[in-house]
């Protein structure tokens, strides 16, 4: 049987399997947090990844910058985009928004946001 996973790599290249929505919102904070306030910082991100052992495999990237990013891949070695990658910049709202949907493995939710490339 196909068995799903979900990585959290954090803005420190920490890995967290199975993330709970708490640990999503925390890394999320810790993004944004880095441009509040109007100080000069290097800009970092946080990837969400779901997948499967056997086939597909989703990325929702967020930087502190505000952009997201979700790619479609055939498998966890990205060997094949299935799809465009598709852009927009958003609030930490949508960014907590996207991650949850990517917990909740609604791909084709995540399909119909308003994207500002490759639809």
């Amino acid at each position: 049987m196909t068995q799903a996973w979900v990585t959290l790599t954090r803005a420190d290249g920490r890995d967290i399997a199975s993330p709970s929505e708490q640990q999503l919102v925390a890394a999320l904070a810790e993004l944004y947090q880095r441009v509040k306030g109007g100080a000069a910082v290097d800009a970092a991100s946080a990837v969400l990844r779901f997948g499967y052992d056997d086939g597909l495999m989703y990325v929702a990237e967020v930087s502190s910058t505000g952009e997201l990013r979700f790619e479609e891949w055939s498998d966890s070695d990205c060997e094949l985009a299935l799809a465009t990658p598709r852009r927009m910049v958003g609030s930490e709202a949508q960014a907590q928004e996207l991650w949850s949907m990517m917990r909740r493995r609604q791909v084709s939710r995540i399909r119909d946001l308003d994207w500002q490339g490759g639809n």
